[in-house]
C-alpha cells in the first residue's frame, strides 16, 4: 500500500524541528555536570570541535539515507542494499525503547511545573529535595504524570508532520531559546555565581584527557539524535529542493548553543548556592532535587517564578524530543504495515503506556526487580543508549563507507547543483575516524554502565 508521505513545508520547519529533536533533557542536565567535570572550557571546545566533525557527518549521513528513499529507518536500509537490512531494525528498535522510559522523566518535569506553578516550590525542596526520592516512589501518582505527558506528545504528533511537529516545533523552539537565555542571564547575577561563570568557561588543560574526549564524544552522540532513526525519519520528510549542508549546521548552532547555554544556566546557580558541589550529581538528582532547593534559597514569589521558568523551559525541551521519538515510531509502523496515521497513534500510545509502566513503578512497588543490577528505567536506558546505538552509528559507518560508499549520499546532497563543501571531511570521518571513536564509545559506555569506570 503506498502512502502520500508528509513532509515539512521548508527549511526553517525542517531545521527547528531536527533541532527540537536534538534539544533534550540531556542538553540540561548532562551537558552542565560533563562540563563542570572536564575542565570547564576545555570540555566546550572539545565538545565543539567534535560537533562539527564528527556530529556533523553522522547527521549529514541519517538525513540524507532518509531523504533518498523516502523511508523510515526500517525500510531505509533495505531500499539501498536488501542486505542490510538488519541495521533499519536495529536502529528501529532503540526510538521504541527510549519513548516509553522517556515519557516516565516528562512527567516527573510536569509534576515539578505544576508544585511551580502552584507557589510550592519550597515543597520540592525540603528535606534536600527528599520530596523527589518520595514523589517517585509512588505507585499511582508518577503514572498519572506520564500519562499526560504521553498524551499531549500523542494528541501533537496526530495532527501530522506540518500541522502538528511543524508547528509545535515553530513555537516551542524560539521560546525555549528565550527562556534559556533569560535563565542564563539571571542566574549570572546571582550572588556567588561569577566563580561558577569562569569555572564553566575559563578551559583548564590540566584536566584534559581522552577521557574528555570520549565524554564529550558520548554527550555529542546522544544530545544530536544520531543512530535512533529519528534523522532518517525527518530526512523523509525534507524536501529535495532544501540543503542538507546548511541545515545540519543550523541544527548544530541550535543544539550546541542550547546546551552551552544550559550550562549557564545550571553550574553558575548551584555555585551561588553551595559553591558547585552539587554538581557531582549528573543525573535526575541535580535538576529534581539539587535545583529546587537552588530555587527556593531566592525565596518565595522569586522562587517560584524562577521555578516556573525553569519546568517551563524543561518540559519545552522535554516534549520536542518525545514528539520526534514518537514520531520515528509512527512512521516506522505505517511503512512496514500502511497503518493509518490515527490508528497508529493510538496503537503506538497504548504500546508505551505499556512499556513505561516498569519505568515508572520501577522506583516504588517494583524497586527490588533489577537487570544487571539496574532497575528499569537505567536499565532501558543503558541498554538503549549505551549498546544499541553506538552498534546502530558503527553499522551505518561501515554500511556508507563500504557497502554503498559515501558518493551514493553525497550524490543525494549535492542534489540541485549544490556543492558539498565539506566533502572531504564527509568522507574520511564516515569511513575512517568515526569508526574507531564509535567502538571506543561503545566500550566506555559499556564499562562506566557496569561500573568499572566513572564519566
Amino acid at each position: 500500500m503506498t502512502q502520500k508521505r508528509s513532509s515539512f513545508t521548508g527549511k526553517i520547519g525542517f531545521v527547528l524541528a531536527a533541532a527540537g529533536s536534538a534539544v533534550g533533557l540531556g542538553n540540561i542536565w548532562r551537558f552542565p555536570y560533563l562540563a563542570a567535570q572536564y575542565g570547564g572550557g576545555t570540555f566546550l571546545i572539545t565538545y565543539l570541535i567534535l560537533a562539527v566533525t564528527f556530529g556533523f557527518a553522522l547527521m549529514c549521513a541519517e538525513i540524507a539515507i532518509g531523504r533518498k528513499t523516502g523511508k523510515s529507518a526500517i525500510h531505509a536500509f533495505s531500499d539501498l542494499n536488501k542486505k542490510y537490512k538488519f541495521i533499519g531494525w536495529l536502529a528501529s528498535i532503540v526510538p521504541m525503547i527510549i519513548l516509553p522510559y522517556y515519557s516516565v522523566i516528562g512527567g516527573w518535569v510536569s509534576k515539578y511545573l505544576f508544585l511551580s506553578v502552584s507557589g510550592n516550590i519550597s515543597t520540592a525542596a525540603a528535606n534536600d529535595g527528599q520530596y523527589f526520592s518520595d514523589f517517585i516512589a509512588k505507585p499511582f501518582e508518577p503514572l498519572g504524570w506520564f500519562l499526560l505527558f504521553m498524551g499531549l506528545t500523542a494528541v501533537i504528533v496526530l495532527f501530522e508532520v506540518e500541522k502538528g511537529i511543524e508547528k509545535v516545533s515553530k513555537i516551542m523552539m524560539p521560546v525555549l531559546v528565550v527562556l534559556t537565555i533569560g535563565i542564563a542571564i539571571y542566574s549570572m547575577t546571582m550572588p556567588g555565581a561569577l566563580g561558577g561563570v569562569l569555572y564553566y568557561i575559563k578551559p583548564n588543560f590540566s584536566n584534559f584527557s581522552f577521557m574528555t574526549v570520549l565524554a564529550a564524544l558520548g554527550q555529542l552522540f546522544y544530545s544530536m539524535s544520531l543512530a535512533m532513526g529519528i534523522m532518517i525519519t525527518y530526512g523523509s520528510y525534507m524536501k529535495k529542493e532544501v540543503s542538507i549542508e546548511s541545515s545540519v549546521h543550523q541544527i548544530e548552532i541550535f543544539d550546541t548553543g542550547i546546551a552551552f547555554l544550559a550550562g549557564l544556566m545550571v553550574i553558575p546557580a548551584v555555585f551561588s548556592f553551595s559553591g558547585g558541589e552539587a554538581l557531582a550529581d549528573k543525573g535526575p538528582g541535580l535538576m529534581f532535587m539539587v535545583l529546587p532547593q537552588v530555587f527556593n534559597s531566592l525565596g518565595g514569589v522569586m522562587g517560584n517564578v524562577l521555578g516556573t521558568v525553569f519546568f517551563m523551559l524543561v518540559l519545552f525541551a522535554a516534549l520536542t524530543s518525545s514528539i520526534s521519538l514518537m514520531e520515528t515510531v509512527v512512521s516506522i509502523f505505517r511503512d512496514k504495515f500502511g497503518w493509518g496515521r490515527k490508528v497508529t497513534c493510538i496503537g503506538v500510545f497504548i504500546g508505551c503506556l505499556l512499556l513505561g509502566i516498569p519505568s515508572s513503578l520501577g522506583h516504588g512497588p517494583w524497586a527490588s526487580v533489577e537487570i544487571l543490577g539496574k532497575n528499569f528505567l537505567d536499565f532501558f536506558d543503558f541498554i538503549s543508549n549505551s549498546v544499541i546505538m553506538p552498534i546502530v552509528a558503527l553499522l551505518t559507518c561501515l554500511f556508507i563507507g563500504y557497502v554503498i560508499k559515501p558518493k551514493t549520499l553525497i550524490d543525494e546532497i549535492e542534489l540541485g547543483g549544490r556543492k558539498f563543501k565539506n566533502k572531504p571531511l564527509f568522507v574520511w570521518m564516515i569511513k575512517y575516524i568515526a569508526p574507531v571513536f564509535i567502538v571506543l564509545i561503545l566500550a566506555t559506555s559499556v564499562l562506566e554502565g557496569f561500573g568499572v569506570i566513572s564519566i
